[in-house]
C-alpha cells in the first residue's frame, strides 16, 4: 500500500546511532545515506527514511502518529526495545509486553525517537 517512510529529524548523526541500533537489533543492516543526505534502510522489503525537512524548518513529530514495525517474535520486540532506549530514545506507554488486538493479542513496545517520533514494535501472536 505504500513505498516507504519518513520523518524527520534535527540532528541526522543523532538518527543514526538510534535507528542503527533499533533496526541491528532485529537483523537489519545500518542505515546508507543517500546523496541528498537522508538516511535510508531497508528491510523485508520496506523502506525507512529520515531526512532534515526540506522546507528548512525545524523538524517536529506528529501528534497522534505512530508508525509500527511488524517483527518476528516477542524477543525481537525487547530487542530493539532495549537498544532504543539505550541509543537516544524515550520509552512510552506501558513496558513491552501483551495487549489485547482488534484481531487477537500482539506483543508491543513503544518508543519516542530523539525527534519525538512514536514508534511502535509489534508481534501479532497465534490466536
Amino acid at each position: 500500500m505504500f513505498s516507504h517512510v519518513m520523518v524527520g529529524s534535527n540532528d541526522i548523526d543523532r538518527s543514526k546511532i538510534f535507528y542503527d541500533a533499533l533496526f541491528e537489533a532485529v537483523g537489519a543492516k545500518p542505515g546508507r545515506r543517500d546523496p541528498k543526505g537522508r538516511l535510508v534502510y531497508a528491510h523485508n522489503g520496506a523502506a525507512f527514511m529520515v531526512s532534515k525537512p526540506i522546507d528548512g524548518k525545524a523538524a517536529t513529530h506528529a501528534n497522534g502518529g505512530t508508525i509500527g514495525f511488524a517483527l518476528d517474535g516477542p524477543e525481537q520486540v525487547e530487542a530493539w526495545h532495549k537498544a532504543g532506549a539505550a541509543n537516544g530514545g524515550t520509552a512510552v506507554e506501558d513496558p513491552p509486553g501483551i495487549r489485547q488486538g482488534s484481531s487477537g493479542p500482539i506483543y508491543l513496545a513503544y518508543l519516542r525517537d530523539p525527534d519525538g517520533n512514536k514508534l511502535c514494535a509489534v508481534h501479532r501472536m497465534a490466536g
